[in-house]
């Protein structure tokens, strides 16, 4: 069994925006840097929902879904179209 790898921010954020331009399929992708075709979803979908917090301004933190530990009303989760669901 092989060891589990753990990929740098800076290269799953350059895979995610890979598969968000759309040029080569995921599979390819996933052929041409050596992960699985679910984790460059994950990635791509984290870059989305992450994405508002780059204009955020004031210091107000972005609100970070996968972190939600129940503490308090849980934020309402936007819709991001067909096929999510």
């Amino acid at each position: 069994m092989s060891k589990r790898m753990n990929h740098d921010t800076a290269f799953k954020a350059r895979v995610a925006l890979e598969a968000l331009k759309g040029e080569r399929t995921v599979l390819e992708l996933a052929s041409a840097y050596g992960v699985h075709p679910t984790m460059i979803d994950h990635w791509k979908n984290a870059l989305l929902d992450g994405a508002a917090g780059i204009f955020e301004r004031g210091g107000k933190a972005a609100v970070n879904y996968r972190d939600y530990r129940g503490n308090g009303p849980r934020p309402a989760r936007q819709d991001r179209g067909a096929g999510y669901g």
